[in-house]
């Protein structure tokens, strides 16, 4: 077991809360030690020295238990008003705002962004909590004209019961509380299992949850591997439906377990994200877009740019543009002013972006920058990389890297360039930079992908929209916006026959 140690802050740097010495599970309103006595130490990725304290490594039985104190809770939480389960939700949001600087530090410290970038995570988690609180009066269903004489036909939304929740490392409260929030006020309890990567912002997360005053049992926190306290989630016969984003090995998984007891389950997925620049564009504005949108979050997340998808007659002007703007990323410590870009999650994920700097050379890519990794051996950074000349059938142009890698592929004309960008096995988010009505109109009917972005980077979303993609990218309904409560709710048709009296018309 590591003793967790916590750097000082360099000069400029943003000061670092100290790390826990132990995470625990919090099972039925308790914090406790997992039973198992087995850690995996949190390093932080931009320095494999610093231990950000040990993670618990559950045992099945703990699951259980956490699923049992969700089942519990069931019919109190269920009974609940949801104009009274939103209250929670408001408080909870609230005090993710107030703790919103020390959360982002964490953020940052554990999995790599930059601290503005951890920030505005944080705030995009307060965002959907505080819309999410407000569905809570408007949660319903439709009245229904029947065929018979006095009736009264109506559906309600109603809630599942206990839910798995099973989020990623790369946005470490976003994703947890746009999943927990609609869960939560539908009126459903949660078994959440965060990454072993991002351990402290998954209990900060819950510790104001709880703070905000959350009954015991409602949400339960389990840590541990995939494959222990994964999978035992999903066979679990009390669980109602699985919430899952992660990998696409990991989610087909979970979605063929699921299928076997037919289980409501929810996964998004990957994606291979085109940036489509069209003749007419705005060149320095797409430049910037795709920038962002490669570079941001050292491209670790599923809408980054991982595809420049160029009309040939202006591609030497945008790459030149494009490298210009790589060259002015900062690679470093995530939590020292004037660093733009962080580093790799884990030494795992390291190794993956690594060796597709080596695909891309085997396959004959033509380098424009980057192409190595950079900074002291300690940090897992790699350097902002741009590829010319990409064919769109090479390994990189259609496997999800995950890292700060740019394939700019040329086409002849429009049509190649959706043919291109549809391509691929995934379908989350595209962007198109035009100043042509038509084309853009034409785009939005031909892009097979589930968010469509005109004039922006693939990156962003807002809380009141859905999230989601096509193809490989995922299954189940759209998260975010009013439509994820669709998800965690039965749609429950009711007949009222108010004649008092025997029927004498026709029933079929």
């Amino acid at each position: 077991m590591s003793t967790p140690t916590a750097s000082a802050p360099a000069t400029g740097g943003r000061p670092r809360p100290t790390p826990p010495v132990r995470y625990r599970n919090f099972i039925g309103g308790k914090w406790a030690d997992t039973t198992s006595g087995k850690y995996a130490p949190n390093l932080s990725p931009a320095d494999q020295r610093v231990a950000l304290g040990d993670v618990p490594l559950s045992t099945p039985q703990e699951v259980d238990a956490a699923v049992e104190a969700a089942h519990k809770a069931f019919p109190g939480w269920r009974d609940t008003p949801a104009p009274v389960r939103a209250r929670i939700l408001y408080k909870w949001n609230a005090l993710l705002e107030q703790h919103a600087d020390e959360i982002a530090a964490i953020l940052a410290w554990e999995e790599g962004k930059t601290w503005s970038e951890a920030r505005g995570e944080v705030m995009k988690a307060a965002n959907i909590i505080e819309f999410m609180a407000g569905e809570g009066r408007r949660i319903g269903g439709s009245t229904l004209p029947s065929e018979l004489p006095r009736t009264f036909v109506y559906t309600v939304k109603q809630p599942l019961g206990p839910v798995a929740i099973i989020t990623p490392w790369n946005f470490p409260i976003a994703i947890p509380c746009w999943k927990m929030a609609p869960a939560l006020i539908a009126g459903n309890t949660i078994v959440f299992k965060p990454a072993t990567l991002t351990p402290w912002t998954a209990q900060r997360t819950i510790e104001l949850l709880e703070e905000a005053g959350l009954p015991p049992g409602v949400v339960n926190l389990i840590y541990g591997s995939g494959s222990a306290v994964g999978d035992q989630l999903v066979r679990h016969k009390a669980i109602r439906a699985v919430s899952f984003t992660g990998s696409n090995e990991v989610g087909t998984h979970v979605y063929t377990e699921g299928a076997k007891r037919l289980l409501k389950v929810q996964c998004e997925l990957g994606g291979k994200n085109p940036l489509v620049v069209l003749e007419d564009a705005d060149l320095e504005l797409a430049a910037v877009a795709t920038s962002q949108g490669a570079f941001g979050s050292t491209g670790q997340r599923c809408t980054a740019t991982s595809r420049a998808i160029v009309i040939d007659s202006v591609a030497d002007k945008f790459v030149e543009l494009l490298a210009a703007l790589a060259q002015k990323v900062v690679v470093g410590d995530p939590l020292q002013d004037g660093v733009t870009m962080g580093p790799s999650v884990d030494p795992g994920q390291f190794k993956t972006v690594l060796g597709y700097l080596d695909v891309a050379r085997s396959e004959g890519a033509k380098l424009v920058t980057g192409g190595k990794r950079t900074g002291a051996d300690h940090g897992l950074f790699v350097e902002p990389t741009i590829y010319d000349g990409v064919k769109h059938g090479m390994r990189i142009a259609k496997e999800e890297i995950f890292g700060p890698v740019l394939s700019v592929i040329r086409v002849r004309d429009f049509d190649e360039a959706v043919e291109v960008a549809n391509d691929v096995d995934f379908g989350l988010s595209s962007s198109l930079y035009t100043n042509d009505v038509n084309r853009m109109y034409r785009f939005v009917d031909l892009i097979e992908t589930g968010i469509v972005h005109v004039n922006s980077p693939t990156v962003g979303g807002e809380a009141q929209a859905p999230f989601g993609g096509m193809k490989g990218t995922g299954v189940g309904t759209r998260e975010q916006g009013a439509v994820a409560i669709d998800f965690y709710t039965e749609l429950k048709t009711v007949y009222a026959d108010y004649t008092g009296t025997k029927r004498t018309t026709n029933i079929y």
